[in-house]
């Protein structure tokens, strides 16, 4: 990164009405900046590997009618659709982040160094209608407390020339900092009316950024904190906040797919048709990092062997380290190098093919194999703390077949979509292991508050979001 790592959070409160609301999303990657699939590969696992560590060295970085249901759309991420305001509204799109704990936007004027070539889907909004928060809201601060100072003006100061400090003693909340594994922002909190089709969401606060580093898209928050949105919608009603859940559909890096809505469904609801068996696991208390949905994993089978999971993924000790993070916002899963080697051991004795060296390389994947005629690619089995917490993954979900030409010959390759995080030992600071959303592919992922547990349940998630919106109508 090109500038310090600083860790911030964000607010929204919300009225709340009784209904469901359904939103379109957008696909939050455009494909036509990649010259090839090993290309986009490449980028999302980068992309992958940066937010696993910067979460490292975070410290804090049928319905019901008490049901939300918003669409969301595949790609290395997932995004929602809002608006802003009102007279007239302004339209927002937003990546869906169970990993943090902020809600902001790109606000005018903008200025986003190393964002060329960038997915940036949302105009800078004007916020000249929008309501600054006051320095002494709780909301301020929450979205500075990432920092030990009691000094919120010290707080605010920049290594960027074009920031702007405030005095403590002024009516408003002096502007904060935020950063991801690939980029970072400054903001101030505003508020304003955000609506989700005919939801109207008022006292909404959010971060407003004028300056960015590779971050034009601006971020929904998921995580734990008490500001994120699934937090503030719990102050107005337990139904709507104890709950969330999501069921995305299968990513693709091919550009000629067509792309299906995937639902995010806020507070309880039934599905109409069969209902779906969840496999529960436990939420982990991280001390250090209270706004992950952390999560204990004993062990990982491949075909019929089961590879036992570090001690590290089962727990987190008083400092704040390991266990699994689930998170929308990763695309590929992170393990450790142990349990990362082992798996990759066993899938070579088991494709037996020759490994695709070069496209490893290209990708940032692996192992890759050179496929040639029928391959039987062995089972894979997530195996979480608690009892029968066993999830089998579809093929699909680690094991991705493409074409890759070299000196001219096209030739089938296979990659293993999981990544290496690092040395055991230097996996400190933070979670063990990141739950990558191209793993959560075609599950409904449960996130329960009330019960501290997260649960997985196989679906068919394109026809979810289908029986949902006919329930709408």
């Amino acid at each position: 990164m090109a500038s310090p790592l600083f860790l911030l959070c964000f607010m929204l409160c919300f009225s709340y009405t009784h209904q469901m609301i359904l939103l379109p999303m957008t696909h939050s990657i455009s494909k036509t900046q990649f010259n090839s699939t090993h290309h986009l590969l490449k980028f999302t696992s980068t992309r992958s590997a940066t937010r696993f560590h910067s979460h490292r060295q975070s410290q804090r970085q049928r319905q019901t009618e008490n049901s939300i249901s918003l669409p969301l759309s595949s790609g290395s991420d997932y995004t929602l659709s809002f608006k802003l305001g009102s007279h007239p509204s302004q339209s927002i799109i937003l990546y869906m982040d169970t990993g943090s704990d902020l809600v902001w936007f790109p606000c005018a004027p903008f200025e986003c160094i190393l964002c060329e070539g960038k997915f940036n889907a949302t105009k800078p909004l004007n916020v000249t209608r929008s309501h600054r928060v006051s320095c002494q809201a709780p909301a301020c601060s929450s979205a500075h407390s990432s920092i030990s100072s009691h000094d919120l003006c010290a707080i605010a100061r920049c290594p960027l020339d074009n920031i702007e400090t405030s005095d403590c003693s002024s009516a408003t909340c002096p502007p904060f900092y935020y950063a991801y594994g690939d980029g970072s922002f400054i903001a101030r909190l505003y508020r304003d009316t955000l609506s989700m089709s005919s939801l109207f969401l008022h006292n909404f606060t959010f971060g407003c950024a004028h300056t960015a580093l590779a971050e034009p898209t601006g971020v929904a928050g998921f995580g734990r904190g008490i500001l994120s949105l699934p937090a503030q919608l719990a102050t107005l009603s337990p139904n709507l906040g104890n709950r969330f859940s999501y069921c995305l559909v299968s990513h693709s890096f091919d550009k000629q797919r067509v792309h299906k809505l995937s639902p995010l469904i806020i507070g309880p609801y039934r599905a109409s048709g069969d209902p779906a068996q969840f496999v529960y696991t436990s939420m982990l208390r991280n001390p250090m990092h209270p706004y992950f949905y952390c999560v204990g994993l004993t062990g990982i089978s491949v075909g019929k062997r089961t590879i036992p999971a570090p001690e590290m993924l089962r727990r987190v000790d008083r400092k704040g380290d390991g266990g699994v993070v689930v998170d929308s916002g990763t695309t590929f899963t992170m393990l450790p190098a142990s349990l990362y080697k082992s798996v990759v051991a066993e899938f070579d004795r088991r494709v037996g093919r020759k490994r695709a060296s070069d496209v490893e390389v290209k990708t940032g994947l692996g192992p890759c194999y050179f496929l040639e005629g029928l391959v039987e690619v062995p089972s894979v089995t997530w195996h979480f703390v608690g009892n029968n917490s066993n999830v089998v993954l579809p093929v699909g979900n680690y094991f991705y077949e493409f074409m890759d030409g070299e000196d001219g010959v096209m030739r089938k390759v296979g990659c293993v979509m999981l990544m290496n995080g690092g040395d055991d030992a230097e996996l400190s600071g933070g979670p063990g292991a990141i739950l990558g959303n191209y793993q959560q592919q075609g599950f409904e992922v449960l996130y329960d508050l009330e019960n501290q547990r997260v649960g997985f349940a196989k679906r068919q998630c394109a026809s979810l979001w289908d029986s949902l919106n006919r329930d709408k109508s």
